[in-house]
């Protein structure tokens, strides 16, 4: 399968990098970036793999040693990131329902199912639908936009006002919306939806402000079809030791949501189908460190891997410094 990436050279320009994953990764010709790869493959009414035959490759990129180096980028950026849109959904996996129902069941009867328990049987229920229906709507949630995304090697950075940092392993949808209107799927990365369950879990109407966080995206923009089952690995590191280590499930074999079903539901609304804006959805996990009782500290490091990614995702976390805001009138 073609993956595109974006890599800094030892001088420090970018180049988009095309790779099968197996044999030399290579310099797509006569482009600066992904964002502008995507946008002539969309006026050249080609698809991507097919465009970049068309205008060729060149030098050969050392994917190890750009990595040693921390030279892989994000796959994709905007020359304005306030026009990349950052969303996602949630309680779309199957067994993404039960940490949520457990953070969320001590503020209800114990006999009556959660908000949380109550959205994903409506998926499982309606997440799927034939074709040329419209299936139920998930949960949606806002994160940010372009300045919140970290690449691989980067540290992800929890407020100092957060009560919690931890990882949710996923896959996410990259979007370019054409000069049309029309949204065009540019691929999939792995993902790590970085987020606050302690903020969360103190009240499910907080869950707004518990995703608005930064996030970080896998080296990797994977073209074409995901594949119906991806299983992969999420780790958290604490010096030396394994402190969080267990298999995450995604594709719509392991979805309570077709990926066209969630497709629909963000880009139905004219506000997101704005020509030029990228997007990244995040498709949700059912696997968190969290649930398991891991508490996370500075320092530790996230780990995400999956089969058909070849190369990790791997993030350190930190915290910020406190930024008092001062309202002023004018």
């Amino acid at each position: 399968m073609l993956r595109i990436l974006q890599v800094a050279d030892v001088s420090g320009t970018v180049r988009v990098v095309a790779w099968d994953g197996e044999g030399q990764a290579r310099v797509v010709n006569g482009v600066k970036s992904t964002y502008e790869l995507a946008q002539q493959a969309i006026d050249a009414g080609q698809g991507l793999a097919d465009y970049i035959r068309h205008i060729g490759s060149g030098d050969a990129v050392d994917l190890e040693e750009a990595a040693a180096q921390n030279r892989i980028l994000l796959p994709i950026t905007h020359p304005d990131p306030a026009h990349f849109i950052v969303a996602g959904t949630g309680l779309t996996h199957l067994g993404s329902a039960d940490g949520r129902d457990k953070m969320h069941k001590a503020a209800q009867s114990a006999e009556q199912p959660t908000d949380s328990m109550r959205m994903f049987l409506m998926g499982v229920e309606g997440g799927k639908p034939a074709a040329g229906e419209t299936g139920v709507q998930p949960e949606w949630f806002y994160k940010g936009d372009g300045s919140q995304l970290r690449a691989t090697g980067e540290d992800l950075q929890s407020p100092a006002f957060a009560l919690d940092g931890g990882e949710e392993p996923e896959l996410a949808g990259i979007y370019l919306i054409g000069k049309d209107g029309a949204p065009y799927r540019v691929g999939f990365c792995l993902a790590n939806e970085f987020s606050d369950h302690v903020t969360e879990k103190g009240n499910y109407l907080w869950l707004a402000h518990s995703k608005l966080r930064q996030a970080a995206l896998g080296p990797e923009l994977l073209v074409g079809d995901l594949p119906e089952h991806v299983e992969g690995t999420s780790r958290v590191r604490r010096g030396d030791a394994v402190i969080f280590e267990k298999p995450f499930l995604s594709g719509e074999a392991n979805m309570s949501h077709t990926i066209a079903n969630l497709e629909h539901h963000n880009f139905k609304y004219d506000i997101f189908r704005r020509p030029g804006d990228l997007h990244v959805h995040f498709f949700g996990t059912a696997t968190l460190s969290f649930s398991e009782g891991v508490k996370t500290e500075p320092g530790d490091v996230f780990e995400i891997s999956a089969a058909p990614f070849k190369l990790p995702l791997v993030n350190r976390l930190t915290v910020a410094e406190a930024t008092p805001v001062e309202m002023r009138k004018l």
